[in-house]
C-alpha cells in the first residue's frame, strides 16, 4: 500500500508563495462566485453586517453570467471585503481569450465564452488593474485556526472539488501539504463541508451569483465563527430580487438560459461538468 507521502497529486502552488494577512477576527463572512449578481451581493453584505462580522472575504469570480459587471465590482470594492483572484478575474484582469473555467463540453464552453466576452467588454480598466493585483490564495489565522483561502483548490485555481467525487484522502493530503487547519474554496457553485482528521476541515463556501441547481432561487454565503478553540460553520441563505436580476440579464442581451436559471433555480448551462450525483439533483 502506498503511504500518504508517496501519492502523486500533480503540481502545487509553492506554500511559501501564498500571501498572508494579519486578522484578529473571531467571526467572518465568506463567499465566492458573485458572477455580476449585484443584487445578491448587496443583500449578502447587508446581512453579514447585521450579524456583526469582523471581516468579509471573497474567494473570486466577480464577473460572468450576470449583467453590468462594473456595478457589482464597485459594491465589492467599496465594501472593504478582502479578495482573492478566481479564474475569471485572472482572465479578465489579463484580458485573456477565455475564462479558464475548466469546462470540456462544447455547449458549456459556448455559453461560458458568451458570458466571458460580455464581461470583458463591460469591465472598466481600473477594475481589471485591481484584479491583476489580487493574490491567488491567502492565509490568515482565526484564533489558533490556520485558514487557507483559494478559489478552486490550493493547488489549482480552476480545480473542481465536488462533494461526491473528492476523496477525504486527497483533502487530508492538501491540508498536510499546505500546513493548514481550514481550507476554504468555491468554484463549483455548490456549498459543502467535510470534517478531516485532527479537527481540520474543508469548506466550499458557496456562491452568490446563481442558485444551487435545487429549484430554489436563493443563493448562499458562509459564516465562520471561532468559539473557544472550536469552529462554527453556518451556511446562510440569501434572498434577493431574482426577477429584477433576470429582467436586467434580458435587457443586457445575455442568453435566455441564464435568466431561466435565475428564475427557476435549475441550472440550464454548465451541466456537463457536474458529477452524476450532483446532476441527478437537478431538473436537466
Amino acid at each position: 500500500m502506498l503511504g500518504r507521502d508517496s501519492v502523486q497529486w500533480g503540481s502545487f502552488y509553492a506554500p511559501e508563495s501564498i500571501q498572508a494577512v494579519s486578522t484578529p477576527e473571531q467571526r467572518i463572512a465568506c463567499f465566492g462566485g458573485i458572477y455580476s449578481n449585484h443584487l445578491a451581493l448587496s443583500a449578502a453584505l447587508a446581512d453579514a453586517r447585521r450579524r456583526g462580522v469582523d471581516a468579509i472575504f471573497c474567494l473570486g469570480d466577480f464577473g460572468g453570467f450576470g449583467p453590468s459587471p462594473n456595478h457589482s465590482l464597485e459594491l465589492l470594492r467599496d465594501s472593504g471585503a478582502i479578495c482573492i483572484q478566481g479564474n475569471y478575474d485572472n482572465s479578465i484582469g489579463n484580458q485573456l481569450d477565455d475564462c479558464q473555467c475548466g469546462y470540456t463540453d462544447p455547449r458549456d464552453n459556448h455559453y461560458a465564452q458568451v458570458s466571458y466576452e460580455y464581461t470583458l467588454r463591460n469591465t472598466a480598466a481600473d477594475h481589471r488593474t485591481w484584479m491583476r493585483s489580487l493574490p491567488e490564495s491567502l492565509r490568515f489565522e482565526l484564533g489558533a485556526i490556520r485558514v487557507l483561502l483559494s478559489h478552486g483548490s490550493p493547488r489549482k485555481m480552476n480545480e473542481f472539488l465536488w462533494e461526491s467525487t473528492t476523496s477525504t484522502h486527497f483533502l487530508e493530503y492538501l491540508a498536510d501539504h499546505y500546513d493548514t487547519d481550514l481550507m476554504l474554496a468555491t468554484h463549483t457553485g455548490i456549498k459543502w463541508e467535510r470534517q478531516l482528521m485532527a479537527g481540520r476541515r474543508f469548506v466550499n463556501v458557496g456562491v452568490l451569483g446563481r442558485p444551487e441547481n435545487d429549484g430554489a432561487q436563493n443563493v448562499w454565503y458562509t459564516l465562520l465563527e471561532r468559539v473557544g478553540s472550536k469552529l462554527k460553520v453556518e451556511f446562510v441563505p440569501v434572498e434577493y430580487d431574482h426577477m429584477r436580476l433576470a429582467a436586467e440579464m434580458r435587457t443586457a442581451g445575455l442568453p435566455e438560459e441564464f435568466a431561466e436559471t435565475i428564475v427557476s433555480g435549475w441550472w440550464t448551462t454548465c451541466l456537463e461538468v457536474l458529477p452524476s450525483k450532483e446532476r441527478k439533483r437537478g431538473a436537466y
